[in-house]
């Protein structure tokens, strides 16, 4: 109930602002006198306000507002632009945000926002002139829409504070899941916890630069980076949810789906207004994300059938609500993708270790073999039969004899001190039985270990001299080098 309550107070409170814009503009040249601003060749604005790379006079023609029947607070001018500003009402000085001049060396920036306070004796009975005179030559980027508000209203304007509170509890749901995620990461050097953890961190920090405005009056040069990092975080988060949701889902085309997404999302830079180029980088991600997801769902993949509900609820919020999505749905939606997930993560990781620990205890009177704990259960594979032990991302993955491989649910690291001493780190994601191996050999500036079968394996250039010599020890058998 709240949220659609929320969501009408905040459409009208658009659409209003949008019929205050509507205001008739005229662009006239201009110059100051000791008796206020001189206009002349005044001629009618039919597009916008635009006085990017340029100085400009416009003027437009206002009624009085009736406080005895309206409201009867004060009233001010409200700018939100990259402009620099100076303001006149009826040829009386409202205010100047920085100070508007004919070349950039002439022009102080000024604030994005401004703004002016009317006092009533300013106003005449009937129709009153509103003169602004702008500039903008340190913007930086060309913006479709220079000036996003330039309207009189009640005074003090009124603050979203509801909207800023939602994101900002949003923000520090995000903040930490990706610290959980980091941590997830440290203990088991996961990719998905990884990929995971900058998804969280990205959309919490879009949530802070999305707030600036309302925090922080910045510069407006500093506007082109402010959109511009808001629409870098979208089109980050969008590439990596394809990734996490390509790996978890179809891993097989992973490589195809993050270089799709690239392509696909990077585009939207080449889209005029940089709401448009968040908006579609978002919905454009989670649409590629679509398709490994419902292979997921068709395969019976465990979790794929909430992902593709959740991608479903983004894309008809977007859709029907594409002007709120990048302020507000888009923090929750992440929030609520993300949370889940990190509470998923630590029930498994606790059960795959009470599961790990109770197969060890098992497994303890059988020292000639290693238990394998996996999502289909537990099993006990021959040592002597393990070629290689291979990092895979959540799991590692046991070469054995024949061709045949097992997932282990084990770190690579607490799983070298398990095994005997002819099994040594060749790589950092590979660990080779040095009873199976058939020689070493240097490949280009890479070298290569050759085992009694399957293909050769990595060896990084740091554990050579190591792998060298425990080849080169009788105990071990190795063949020549």
């Amino acid at each position: 109930m709240w949220r659609t309550l929320f969501l009408t107070v905040l459409l009208t409170s658009l659409a209003t602002l949008a019929r205050a814009q509507d205001t008739a503009w005229q662009a006239c040249q201009g110059a100051i006198s000791p008796a206020g601003p001189v206009l002349s060749d005044c001629r009618p604005i039919r597009d916008f306000v635009d006085p990017q790379g340029r100085e400009l006079w416009i003027r437009s023609t206002i009624d009085a507002p009736n406080f005895a029947l309206s409201d009867p607070r004060p009233r001010a001018l409200y700018l939100a632009g990259v402009a620099s500003s100076q303001a006149w009402l009826n040829g009386r000085p409202l205010g100047v945000n920085g100070q508007p001049g004919a070349t950039a060396s002439e022009e102080v920036p000024g604030r994005y926002q401004a703004i002016f306070p009317i006092r009533e004796t300013a106003w005449r009975t009937g129709e009153n002139s509103l003169v602004l005179h702008l500039s903008s030559f340190h913007g930086g980027l060309r913006f479709a829409r220079p000036m996003s508000a330039m309207v009189v209203l009640p005074y003090p304007f009124p603050q979203r504070i509801a909207l800023l509170a939602v994101t900002f509890v949003a923000a520090g749901a995000l903040l930490a899941a990706a610290f959980g995620f980091g941590v997830i990461h440290a203990m088991r050097r996961t990719g998905s916890s990884l990929v995971l953890a900058a998804m969280a961190g990205v959309a919490a920090l879009q949530a802070i630069v999305e707030s600036l405005r309302t925090l922080f009056n910045y510069p407006y040069p500093l506007h082109a980076w402010r959109m511009s990092a808001i629409w870098g975080l979208a089109a980050a988060f969008a590439v990596l949810l394809v990734a996490y949701v390509a790996t978890r889902y179809l891993p097989k085309a992973r490589g195809l789906m993050i270089g799709l997404a690239l392509g696909v999302v990077g585009a939207t830079v080449l889209l005029p207004g940089f709401d448009y180029k968040t908006v579609w980088a978002l919905i454009l991600g989670v649409t590629l994300a679509v398709a490994p997801v419902a292979a997921g769902v068709r395969l019976r993949v465990p979790g794929a059938r909430l992902t593709l509900a959740y991608l479903a609820l983004f894309l008809a919020l977007a859709f029907r609500f594409p002007e709120w999505l990048a302020d507000f749905s888009y923090f929750l939606l992440a929030a609520s993708l993300v949370l889940p997930l990190l509470m998923v993560e630590v029930v498994r990781l606790g059960r795959d270790d009470r599961g790990r620990e109770a197969a060890l205890t098992r497994a303890a009177s059988r020292p000639d073999r290693l238990t394998v704990a996996s999502a289909r259960g537990v099993e006990l594979a021959p040592i002597a039969e393990i070629l290689a032990v291979v990092g895979a991302d959540d799991y590692v993955e046991l070469r054995l004899v024949g061709g045949r491989t097992l997932l282990h649910a084990a770190r690579l690291d607490g799983l070298s001190a398990q095994l005997p001493a002819n099994f040594l780190r060749v790589h950092r994601s590979v660990i080779a039985n040095l009873a199976h191996v058939q020689r070493l050999e240097r490949d280009g500036d890479r070298w290569r270990l050759y085992l009694s079968e399957g293909a050769p394996l990595p060896v990084s250039r740091s554990r050579q001299p190591a792998l060298r010599e425990a080849l080169e020890s009788p105990p071990v058998g190795a063949m020549s080098v």
